[in-house]
């Protein structure tokens, strides 16, 4: 094989020199594609992963967050529940001194208006556990000088009477018993007839000839012939009349509520109540009249 001339050789160098950094960069070339192939493989084996990892995260960090949100809300609500009962039974509180507010103003105006009436207001503090027997208990006795059968009323109307009486508390037998019993009378026709106790809500009017006259809504009020109670109290309403013979049977609603009592006013006497008159001032006695006193010295002619 000829040799190469001497003067050729560095051209010859070059261009191999050339031929190999061609050579050389189009393999850098092919390795990087191929690295840049099997990253785009690589991610996209690994994204589903990594996208399902990301929202099983998020939803737990969600549901943890909601989790905790709900137990702060339970919280708030049960604190807001409590406060709910808490004002129910602040207005239940408040409705009930209300009420006790006006009862008690009722009593006082009763009693300003009976001011000449003895009479002692009580609060009830227990009924009876006998089934049969229809009582309650006051929170005065003897020693506030309540009796045996002094009359016990409210504002409304008559409620019965003392049937026994201790130291400190007594024992009302109410006009709805069957013991019971009150002397009343209509009040329009005057006529007078004993209301009894029946052991239920309504009272009986007994005693009424049938050709006496008697109209539903009548009011019946209290005779004073029972020696107990004076005139003219309330007892009740006629709400139902049946025709008998020989008397009438008359059904009577008490006036005062006796399933509800809570204070009461015992009239302090056993006598029927009247009004008490002033006596009339004495006539001044004229100067000179034989044996009458002038300031205190008897008169006497000379």
């Amino acid at each position: 094989m000829a040799g190469i001339p001497s003067r050729h050789k560095s051209v010859v160098l070059l261009a191999g020199v050339i031929i190999l950094q061609v050579v050389l960069l189009a393999v850098q070339i092919k390795r990087d594609s191929q690295g840049r192939l099997l990253r785009v493989w690589t991610v996209g084996a690994v994204s589903p992963f990594q996208r399902a990892g990301a929202k099983g995260i998020g939803n737990i960090r969600g549901t943890w967050s909601h989790y905790f949100a709900l137990q702060n809300t339970s919280r708030d609500n049960e604190q807001l529940r409590r406060q709910n009962d808490e004002l129910k039974m602040q207005v239940n509180q408040l409705q009930s001194k209300a009420a006790e507010a006006d009862r008690l103003s009722a009593l006082l105006n009763f009693r300003q208006a009976q001011r000449n009436v003895p009479m002692l207001a009580a609060r009830v503090i227990g009924t009876s556990a006998d089934t049969a027997s229809q009582t309650v208990y006051l929170d005065r006795g003897e020693r506030d000088g309540i009796r045996r059968n002094m009359g016990v009323i409210t504002p409304d109307g008559v409620v019965g009477k003392v049937i026994e009486s201790y130291r400190d508390t007594a024992q009302v037998l109410l006009l709805t018993d069957k013991d019971s019993g009150v002397g009343a009378m209509l009040a329009e026709s005057r006529i007078q007839s004993p209301v009894g106790g029946t052991g239920e809500p309504l009272l009986s009017m007994k005693y009424i000839p049938t050709d006496d006259t008697v109209n539903l809504g009548e009011h019946v009020v209290t005779s004073g012939m029972d020696r107990i109670f004076p005139r003219d109290l309330p007892v009740g309403v006629v709400t139902e009349i049946k025709t008998g013979r020989p008397f009438q049977q008359v059904r009577v609603r008490p006036a005062a509520n006796l399933q509800r009592l809570e204070e009461v006013i015992v009239l302090l006497t056993l006598h029927p109540l009247e009004q008490k008159r002033e006596a009339p001032a004495p006539a001044a006695p004229t100067a000179g009249t034989p044996g009458k006193s002038v300031g205190g010295t008897a008169a006497v002619n000379p």
